[in-house]
């Protein structure tokens, strides 16, 4: 996976997940998980969101959406499971290609409440 800063930090990963991604970095919680394809995919898929909605706009969707559906579910994870970036990252992290003929924008298509 070439082109993306990827650096170890058990401490900026929040508990109970394994990487996050603040453009321009993916931080995962261990250094073996740099061999996990998918979840290193996943959080590509997040870099291009974040670069699509100029890094700002995508963080202040992000929560927005985060806080809608937490009040709708009552449920943190549900919450962050249904967010449509997670939504289209968790779809297509296996897709190894998929960032290749991503169209732009293709996460308003995982959009669902």
């Amino acid at each position: 996976m070439h082109g993306i800063m990827i650096l170890i930090s058990k401490y900026l990963v929040p508990k109970g997940y394994v990487g996050i991604t603040i453009f321009p970095f993916v931080f995962l919680k261990h250094k073996y998980l740099k061999t996990d394809i998918n979840l290193v995919n996943h959080e590509r898929i997040h870099l291009r969101q974040q670069l699509e909605l100029l890094i700002v706009l995508f963080y202040l969707w992000y929560f927005m959406e985060f806080l809608i559906r937490l009040i709708v579910y009552k449920n943190w994870n549900m919450a962050y499971k249904t967010i449509s970036f997670e939504r289209e990252a968790y779809a297509k992290e296996k897709d190894l290609n998929y960032l290749k003929s991503r169209p732009f924008w293709n996460f308003i298509n995982f959009i669902r409440f």
